[in-house]
């Protein structure tokens, strides 16, 4: 879905033509006056959309800080999902590795909600990414992945926690939180799950680990949140899988970008070769 087709949905949607596109990726999000609108690329996923203004409902009755849903229902519009919500303040400054540790204490503290959340499918889009990527990568890479993936899936369900399970985000980075006058928020709550609370706090030692986030950012955000994931056994099999995720995911991009299929190259080359300190670019 490109941007002259979000903004076809926005119309169809009676949202004024004027409104500014903030992001363009899995979803198109608009700010239009105090409203922020997401469009989803399929009506496939629409019951991810409702699942996503259930879970601001939720987390604003348990007095979590998250976005709030302006409308209660999602809408599908012209075969695309589309959601509301109320526009958050400028952020005063970058949300950092602590900001992240502290929101994630009070949803790993909440117990499951009075609806289904589904469980972390980490590694669900593995093949789709891969099947988008067609003959633009190797077919021995793509195969290597498969395995990967089955290999880490097998593994991670015999997983033994030491956090009890119940929701997780789902895609826990300082990216997903703004700092605003009042504190920090969490935002973009699509992937929450009901899972490991493990895989919330894998995805920082991964950053520390891959792409470069400083021992000291890391040590803020342990410190906050209270423990290192690093310290539990299944941490690498957590990791490994987030890995095979991430590698497929940047796949699927890599018949229209050169850059993605560079990048591509190196991750698939540092996992064959067994290079956990080779850096990874965020793309």
């Amino acid at each position: 879905m490109d941007e002259a087709r979000a903004r076809r949905v926005l119309e169809a949607a009676g949202i004024s033509p004027g409104a500014e596109l903030l992001a363009l990726g899995e979803n198109a999000v608009f700010a239009a006056g105090d409203t922020v609108v997401k469009v989803g690329r399929s009506a496939e996923l629409l019951g991810r959309a409702e699942r996503e203004i259930a879970v601001g409902v939720w987390l604003a009755e348990a007095g979590v800080p998250a976005v709030r849903p302006a409308r209660s229902a999602a809408e599908l519009v012209d075969g695309h999902p589309v959601t509301r919500w109320h526009r958050l303040p400028d952020p005063v400054r970058p949300a950092g590795p602590a900001d992240l540790a502290g929101l994630l204490r009070l949803v790993h503290a909440l117990p499951a909600p009075d609806f289904a959340l589904p469980a972390r499918e980490l590694l669900g889009g593995v093949e789709r990414w891969l099947r988008l990527a067609g003959d633009a990568i190797d077919p021995a890479d793509a195969a290597y992945l498969r395995e990967r993936r089955d290999g880490f899936a097998a593994a991670s369900a015999a997983l033994v926690p030491r956090l009890p399970p119940g929701p997780v985000h789902g895609d826990a980075l300082p990216r997903n939180v703004q700092v605003g006058p009042d504190g920090a928020v969490l935002v973009d709550l699509e992937t929450f799950s009901a899972d490991l609370r493990e895989h919330d706090l894998v995805v920082m030692a991964l950053s520390r680990d891959r792409y470069g986030l400083a021992p000291e950012a890391y040590a803020s955000f342990t410190e906050a949140y209270g423990w290192d994931v690093r310290e539990w056994e299944g941490c690498a099999v957590l990791r490994g899988a987030r890995e095979t995720a991430s590698c497929a995911w940047v796949a699927q991009h890599a018949p229209s970008n050169p850059r993605a299929r560079e990048e591509f190259s190196r991750r698939v080359r540092s996992l064959r070769e067994n290079r956990p300190e080779v850096r990874w670019h965020p793309f």
